[in-house]
């Protein structure tokens, strides 16, 4: 089996998948007979994102393997073939889905405290049915809460393959955009890949830094108080008024 053949039944089993392939996915539509090497897989996966730069489709390697998708410059063009404009995630949603990316493990008592108002249950309900987040342990305290981390398909959701692909908080401090418009689709249905990275609320990273200086205040107001009751216990004790008057009797 030549390379161009191999490349177009890569190409093919990308479009009609409908999901990320991986390089032993790839292989796997190969017979016994006729399977092709795991370097040629990949050299026919990097020959078809050579062909697609210059086109309005790109092929991207997410978490779960490779996927084709429509280019991010085209988003502005596509978004008139819909009539509906795309449901909005609330500034709550992206605030909690945003703490648990880059705070995970963190139970939602944590992120309560962070963002400083309680997290409705209907947020954590729809981040676990879109499967973005999952339940990876229990904290061991009273009560055991639970703690939450991102999943795979938030990564090829967003298109990151691993989570230090995230943008760092100094790099959302500059955003100007306070919402991603997304289309959640309807319950039960594989949401569509967007080829977008995550761009959280960017009062996600205010919250963060209030947090940060919270704690820096705290320690110092701490340091200032060890320090006070040290002075204290090494100073001299000075006498009352009382034991003066009687000393000058």
């Amino acid at each position: 089996m030549d390379k161009s053949e191999i490349k177009n039944i890569v190409e093919a089993a990308l479009m009609a998948a409908g999901r990320p392939l991986n390089i032993d996915g790839l292989l796997s539509i190969f017979g016994d007979g006729a399977r092709p090497e795991r370097g040629e897989i990949r050299e026919a996966v990097h020959a078809l994102q050579e062909e697609y730069e210059s086109r309005g489709i790109e092929l991207v390697e997410v978490a779960s393997g490779f996927r084709i998708q429509v280019a991010s410059s085209m988003s502005d063009w596509l978004s008139r073939l819909w009539q509906d404009r795309p449901q909005r995630y609330s500034r709550a949603l992206m605030e909690t889905l945003a703490l648990i990316a880059y705070r995970q493990p963190i139970t939602r008592g944590e992120i309560e405290d962070v963002r400083g108002v309680s997290v409705s249950s209907s947020i954590i309900r729809t981040l676990l049915e879109r499967a973005w987040i999952r339940v990876v342990g229990h904290r061991d305290v009273p009560g055991r809460p639970e703690m939450f981390g991102t999943t795979k398909e938030f990564l090829d959701y967003f298109g990151l393959r691993r989570l230090d692909e995230l943008p760092s908080l100094a790099e959302l401090r500059d955003l100007d955009s306070l919402n991603v418009e997304l289309d959640l689709g309807e319950p039960g249905e594989p949401p569509q890949p967007v080829p977008v990275k995550l761009v959280p609320d960017v009062a996600v990273a205010d919250v963060v830094a209030a947090e940060e200086q919270s704690e820096q205040v705290q320690s110092i107001s701490d340091n200032a108080k060890a320090s006070v009751a040290e002075d204290d216990e090494t100073s001299p004790e000075q006498p009352s008024a009382g034991d003066e008057s009687s000393a000058r009797a």
